[in-house]
């Protein structure tokens, strides 16, 4: 039986790798173990020893607490995080989002911020 916990890391993993534009071999290549093996991470199957989890955070260059982050809902079947990244325009808008250069990005998130204070006001 999957563990929620497994499955939520298993989740950020995905999403992680998602978001870069990694595939599952090529984060297998960097981690030293078979793509089949990161599906079964993805998806909860097998949990990841901590050892595991560390190289998979230098290859997706996160801190461990990545993978923990949003965990009071992973007894949820759908997280918000999720939900979002299941959508592929999501998707493409978070990775668009990551191919900005870091100053720029920072300055577009702050504009975000503040439409977003205004429009719920």
């Amino acid at each position: 039986m999957k563990h929620p916990v497994d499955v939520h890391v298993g989740k950020r993993v995905r999403q992680r790798r998602w978001m870069i534009g990694m595939t599952q071999q090529q984060l297998a290549e960097q981690v030293g173990i078979k793509f089949q093996q990161i599906q079964k991470y993805e998806t909860g199957m097998n949990r990841i020893s901590a050892s595991r989890l560390w190289d998979i955070s230098k290859a997706l260059d996160v801190p461990i607490s990545f993978f923990f982050e949003g965990l009071e809902g992973a007894d949820r079947s759908d997280t918000a995080a999720g939900d979002i990244l299941a959508d592929k325009e999501a998707l493409e808008l978070v990775k668009a989002y990551y191919a900005i250069p870091e100053p720029q990005r920072k300055r577009l998130f702050e504009l975000a911020r503040v439409l977003s204070e205004s429009s719920a006001a």
